[in-house]
């Protein structure tokens, strides 16, 4: 009877062990959960898939009086209307393939670019299967002329509300006490915050970065097209000129990223070097990531995204240059993408994208082409046997580089933070 009632109190006693050490458990999971650490080490290892995420997201817009977003005028307001409506051409093409890598395309104003760029996407293999998003830096009738005629895929519009090129009298415009040039703020008594090399703000050019900024949070996180948008999207500007095999090719660097380099963040249509048209070898190639047809999943937007405060607060009105120079430094090691030998995309324009908006005349190229689609280029030219060769300690902006400055305004930052919480994200079942 001892016996048997001791042994029933050893059970109970190792019974309560257990269950100690299943609460101790949890707790330190949770307190692992709560730390930025836990999640960098899971986006580290988590590039190919978004095992945080579900396939079912609730996105909506903070509130401007929350945010305290520059005030809007009426044409600023119904752009951002705008935003919300549908894509087009649904009649043409009422379903999008399974997998498919949705195409971000943004522009400025140089509908000569943007002319040959679409024409190069509308032969584009594949190109029937998937979603193009235009992303306008403000409205330019002829440019939104362009895409309104595109028939060879679903297309849907988004335009920046709060570019400088919608506010004349106020920021993030001009207003009427800003302080230009090398203006001395305290003798002037004029507004604005001078970059590191003395120069006030200029719209036109800060508008690059803002773009890019918007775009990006709008993309991943503001639309009821992307919002649940586990794979990979694409970005191309209106001056590259897209091969009939990129989208194909993509797909291919893409299924084989997780094998080849599974420490790939991206990939990419074209070398880094804008130069170069590819190496030409029998190997898929990983390099630092390049800012021409580059694309990546949502697990290395949120990487980006929680570095929103080094991209605002970097110096230069690049928003490529900031990357590189500060954001991909700090996820603590190589960033790479994976390409293939030979490029799937071109950078064509030699205009810049201030110089020639209603000077036509003012870009030495015209938006003329200077050279040709080989026969090589219009159908998948990569190999799964392949190896890959690595690009290690390439030329370019490394952490350490000041910034070619332009983003020194103080409002500026400030915007460009409050893009950053725009949309505010919460996953079903998770408080």
């Amino acid at each position: 009877m001892a016996a048997s009632y001791r042994k029933a109190r050893v059970k109970n006693m190792a019974f309560c062990r257990w269950i100690l050490i299943g609460v101790f458990g949890v707790v330190f999971l949770v307190l692992l959960l709560r730390t930025n650490t836990f999640i960098d080490l899971i986006s580290r290892y988590s590039l190919e898939t978004d095992e945080t995420l579900g396939s079912n997201h609730n996105y909506t817009l903070s509130s401007e009086k929350n945010l305290k977003l520059p005030k809007q005028n009426e044409f600023s307001i119904s752009l951002e209307k705008r935003n919300q409506m549908p894509p087009r051409n649904l009649d043409l093409y009422p379903t999008l393939a399974k997998n498919h890598i949705i195409i971000v395309l943004y522009v400025h104003n140089r509908p000569q670019y943007l002319r040959l760029a679409v024409d190069s996407l509308s032969r584009v293999v594949g190109i029937s299967e998937t979603l193009l998003i235009v992303s306008h830096d403000g409205y330019f009738e002829e440019m939104n002329k362009i895409v309104e005629n595109i028939r060879f895929c679903q297309v849907k519009q988004i335009f920046a509300p709060f570019s400088p090129h919608l506010f004349v009298n106020s920021f993030p415009g001009v207003s009427r006490n800003d302080c230009k040039d090398k203006d001395d703020t305290a003798k002037k008594k004029c507004d604005g915050t001078p970059d590191q090399y003395g120069n006030h703000r200029s719209p036109k050019i800060v508008s690059l970065k803002h773009h890019w900024w918007w775009m990006m949070n709008t993309v991943w996180d503001g639309l009821k097209e992307t919002s649940g948008h586990l794979g990979h999207i694409l970005f191309i500007e209106e001056d590259h000129f897209i091969y009939p095999n990129a989208y194909r090719n993509l797909q291919l660097l893409i299924e084989l990223k997780p094998k080849k380099c599974p420490h790939c963040y991206a990939a990419n249509l074209a070398p880094s070097d804008v130069k170069s048209r590819g190496e030409g070898w029998e190997s898929l190639i990983a390099e630092r990531m390049g800012n021409v047809g580059y694309t990546f999943n949502r697990t290395v937007w949120q990487k980006i995204h929680r570095k929103a405060r080094e991209f605002c607060t970097f110096d230069d009105y690049n928003w490529d240059i900031t990357m590189w120079a500060t954001v991909y430094p700090s996820f603590g090691g190589p960033v790479y993408t994976l390409r293939g030998p030979r490029t799937s995309a071109v950078h064509f324009g030699k205009c810049g994208l201030h110089q020639g908006q209603g000077e036509r005349s003012a870009c030495i190229d015209n938006g003329v082409l200077n050279f040709e689609v080989e026969d090589v280029d219009k159908v998948p030219n990569i190999k799964s046997g392949w190896g890959v060769y690595v690009y290690k300690d390439q030329a370019g902006y490394q952490a350490g580089f000041r910034g070619w400055g332009g983003w020194g305004d103080i409002r500026d930052r400030q915007l460009c933070l409050k893009f950053a919480k725009m949309y505010e994200a919460s996953e079903a079942g998770i408080v």
